[in-house]
């Protein structure tokens, strides 16, 4: 057995090298890495406008009364694989999370075969194509399980082409994958209580049963030729009755699984490599539509990074059909009716601290804004914050 120190790139948007420890085996590559991300927030208020997770916490939830927080994660990566003379390849990759609460979670966890420029099956826990991809995303994220807890009550959701993309705590997925050229097709199907989606089971104001698992197909379609990358899918649920509703007005159990989502994105990079795109100019823009029982969603993004510093905007407009007469929490978005969030993010990076090429420094900001109509009292909220990330990579 041989065993070499590589180093290789770590992300498709960062200037930052990943060092690993690669052993060289009768059955392939073993590869150990690691990824320290830790962060210091600060927020205007105790409550967030939205459900969109801006923070690193497994235990996130959205109603947390925290101004001041330290949290993230230490990630220890490993990854095997195999390749044949003949372009047949088979590997896994594993990847344990540490957090700062004292709890041992998990990233990655999947097993993939297939032949090289030509089609590839995974199966476990992982994340799908990205459909609204966020840049140099030091502060709008989602972190964690990113099938899980999208949406609470009483705060506005962005939805993003997230529900059906992986990494649940209750279920697995499937993924087919067939390239041609510059084009990829993608489907994958994931499995899981589909009420995990929202937290504390709870929708409109009304508490969810779960009846069976949910099933979301999200084929993708995309095509990237090193400058350019465009995309297109939809995610969809095909198991209907999945989970429901008891209605008191109407005495009568309502089915709230129907879920389909439309997405499109868009991406320019002045490199010609989107692996090394953060040496110039790279430009994301992103649309996303939600078609789910008494709920309509519309999602719009652009970002952009430029010598280290990321701008974006996000614009969200959600319309909500029905809502729970008897729901208590009056706080937020309580009524039905329709509202708007217009949220504008900034980052910077200062690479190479103390000249170590794998140790980072970011700094973010948000600021959201929250427009309500009239049935909703018609007044108008804002909420900003500021984070410093700490990034080290081994």
């Amino acid at each position: 057995m041989k065993l070499k120190i590589m180093v290789g790139v770590c992300c498709l948007y960062s200037a930052s090298t990943l060092a690993a420890i690669e052993w060289q085996t009768e059955q392939g590559t073993l590869k150990l890495y690691g990824d320290v991300e830790f962060n210091i927030d600060a927020a205007s208020k105790k409550h967030q406008l939205t459900s969109l997770k801006t923070t690193a916490k497994k235990d996130f939830d959205a109603k947390d009364g925290d101004r001041w927080d330290i949290n993230g994660r230490i990630l220890i990566g490993l990854d095997g694989k195999r390749e044949l003379a003949n372009n047949a390849y088979a590997g896994f990759s594993v990847q344990p999370l540490a957090d700062l609460s004292g709890k041992v979670n998990l990233d990655d966890a999947s097993f993939f075969f297939g032949h090289k420029q030509d089609w590839q099956i995974k199966v476990g826990r992982f994340e799908a194509y990205d459909m609204f991809p966020l840049g140099q995303d030091t502060f709008i994220e989602y972190s964690g399980n990113t099938a899980n807890d999208l949406y609470s009550d009483g705060f506005g959701y962005i939805y993003m082409m997230k529900e059906g993309r992986g990494r649940s705590s209750t279920g697995g997925a499937l993924e087919l994958a067939k390239q041609f050229g510059d084009f990829n097709f993608q489907i994958n199907s994931m499995v899981k209580d589909g009420t995990t989606l929202f937290n504390d089971s709870t929708y409109h104001g009304y508490k969810l049963r779960k009846e069976k698992n949910v099933v979301y197909l999200r084929p993708v379609i995309a095509y990237n030729n090193g400058t350019i990358s465009v995309a297109a899918a939809v995610e969809h649920n095909v198991v209907s009755n999945a989970y429901r509703y008891y209605d008191e007005v109407k005495d009568k159990w309502l089915d709230q699984s129907k879920r389909t989502g439309y997405g499109l994105t868009f991406s320019w990079n002045s490199e010609g490599d989107f692996n090394q795109s953060a040496q110039g100019l790279l430009i994301n823009s992103s649309l996303a539509y939600l078609d789910a029982e008494q709920e309509k969603d519309f999602t719009a993004g652009l970002n952009g990074v430029w010598n280290n510093i990321g701008l974006g905007y996000i614009f969200a407009a959600n319309d909500i059909k029905t809502f729970n007469p008897n729901y208590k929490d009056k706080s937020g978005i309580s009524t039905k009716g329709k509202y708007k969030i217009h949220t504008i993010n900034a980052s910077y990076l200062i690479p190479n601290v103390m000249e170590m090429d794998n140790f980072n420094l970011y700094l973010g900001t948000y600021w959201s804004h929250l427009d309500r109509d009239k049935k909703q009292g018609g007044d108008s909220d804002n909420r900003y914050g500021a984070r410093l990330r700490f990034k080290y990579l081994f």
